[in-house]
């Protein structure tokens, strides 16, 4: 038996997923140690979101091997958790939010098993934790969408898993809804969790996450912030010129409406 306390959470060797014959991740290493929150991060196109999806099982893959835990992915599947992009989620299926999270009960009740009041209490929990508990009775097509990304937050963690998966789980929310995940984020990383987030915004990486990998079809690197998250890496991951500007310099000009979409105010801008 593998040696939980020496294993990473997800190790990832020779990944390789083609589309059409169109290498999208090539020959891709990966090593998440336990405890950790790190961000997937890259251009358009990279292969952010099929990393994941790869990991998970739900896209082919050429070739290549997953482990979480030390062993493969079929065999600790109950150990993960994954929050999908909320653009690829049906929200006029019509459905109550209770019953959205308690989906996440499935992996462990079983199809033909029905969630009973453990399950139900399990979820008002998680709910309260991402402040909707008091929308519990609401259809889900109700919600704004930065609630309808704290209901798929409390789903996953109604699954009680080890290791999650995040795709891009701040993309259209909030200012409020940003800070109530990445705290829950850190909560996770508290109790042992290991946290694996597809992200975007350059600016708020070393305030968010303490690993980070840089991706663009081949990893360009991974590992700590302060050792991975250089300009140097920054340019061979996105290309073209990268320059850091200091947040605080007189002379920057406050971030213009295009860099926040990119999330690159303040912090780091991209040029081709």
């Amino acid at each position: 038996m593998t040696d939980p306390t020496t294993t990473c959470a997800v190790e990832v060797t020779d990944l390789t997923v083609a589309y059409r014959e169109r290498p999208v991740l090539w020959d891709v290493d990966l090593s998440v140690p336990r405890g950790k929150l790190l961000a997937i991060m890259g251009p358009n196109g990279a292969g952010k979101t099929t990393l994941i999806k790869a990991i998970l099982g739900l896209v082919p893959t050429a070739a290549g091997r997953v482990l979480v835990h030390g062993e493969p992915y079929t065999a600790n599947r109950h150990l993960v958790g994954y929050v999908p992009q909320r653009g690829s989620v049906d929200w006029d299926f019509p459905t109550t939010v209770l019953d959205v999270v308690m989906m996440g009960r499935y992996g462990t009740l079983g199809w033909l098993r029905r969630p009973g009041r453990r399950e139900r209490d399990q979820a008002h929990v998680a709910l309260e934790k991402v402040g909707m508990d008091v929308f519990a009775d609401r259809q889900i097509s109700e919600l704004s969408g930065g609630q309808q990304q704290r209901v798929f937050l409390a789903r996953a963690l109604v699954q009680e898993a080890q290791v999650y998966f995040m795709d891009e789980p701040f993309q259209g929310v909030d200012a409020r809804t940003e800070r109530a995940i990445i705290e829950l984020l850190k909560e996770l990383r508290a109790q042992d969790r290991t946290v694996v987030v597809v992200h975007h915004d350059l600016q708020t990486v070393t305030e968010y996450f303490d690993w980070v990998t840089l991706l663009n079809v081949r990893r360009i690197a991974s590992g700590p912030v302060e050792e991975t998250f250089t300009e140097e890496n920054l340019r061979l991951a996105y290309g073209g010129r990268v320059e850091f500007l200091q947040r605080q310099a007189p002379a920057d000009p406050p971030p213009t409406p295009e860099d926040r979409d990119h999330g690159l105010g303040g912090y780091g801008k991209i040029r081709p």
